[in-house]
């Protein structure tokens, strides 16, 4: 005796929305335009923005830099004028390089680099730690692009697009550090306008 099958059958389609050509969808293409209607700089800029005084550590740079999030902030002097800009890779840079000189450095040096104050040799389990004293100074990139509080807020963008940089510091009369201006504090400004 045949058995019989179960018939299967294929659900209805439904059918899909034709897909959205190039702008549309967007207030653009009802005939909007992007706005920027910040007047200045300082209506872009974010105040009073986390910086790093030009004598810290390294150690103490990498973790403001992890703790926080930034990819990099500036480094101010103690009048709070920004002399430089350290960033992840400012540090990575450093950290590499300090770590080939040290490897180059203990190749040659065999044990003789495992004694104790008085010269006496150590145990195979000490390890002698070489404590980096290098500040942020030291590895900082040394120029900052800065803009004052008036600036017009368009000048600022293409300030940006022409230094290919994703921020510019506000500085005040003195030079003091009292803004910065990201590319995302720019875009969340933008607004589109019939």
């Amino acid at each position: 005796m045949k058995t019989k099958h179960p018939v299967l059958r294929r659900a209805p389609r439904t059918p899909r929305p034709a897909p959205a050509r190039r702008g549309e969808g967007t207030p653009r293409a009802a005939g909007g335009r992007l706005v920027l209607p910040a007047k200045t700089a300082k209506e872009l800029m974010t105040v009073n923005p986390v910086s790093i005084p030009a004598e810290s550590s390294i150690k103490e740079a990498a973790a403001l830099l992890t703790d926080r999030g930034f990819g990099a902030v500036p480094a101010i002097d103690v009048a709070g004028r920004p002399g430089g800009v350290i960033s992840r890779t400012d540090i990575v840079r450093h950290e590499r390089e300090r770590e080939d000189h040290l490897r180059r450095a203990g190749a040659t040096a065999g044990r003789a680099d495992r004694t104790d104050a008085e010269g006496e040799l150590l145990p195979a389990a000490f390890q002698v730690a070489d404590v980096d004293r290098t500040t942020v100074r030291d590895v900082m990139t040394p120029m900052v692009f800065t803009v004052k509080p008036e600036t017009p807020a368009p000048m600022v963008a293409l300030e940006m697009v022409a230094r290919n940089v994703h921020r510019l510091f506000v500085t005040d009369n003195d030079g003091t550090l009292v803004g910065v201006v990201t590319t995302t504090d720019i875009v969340r400004k933008l607004t589109f306008e019939a």
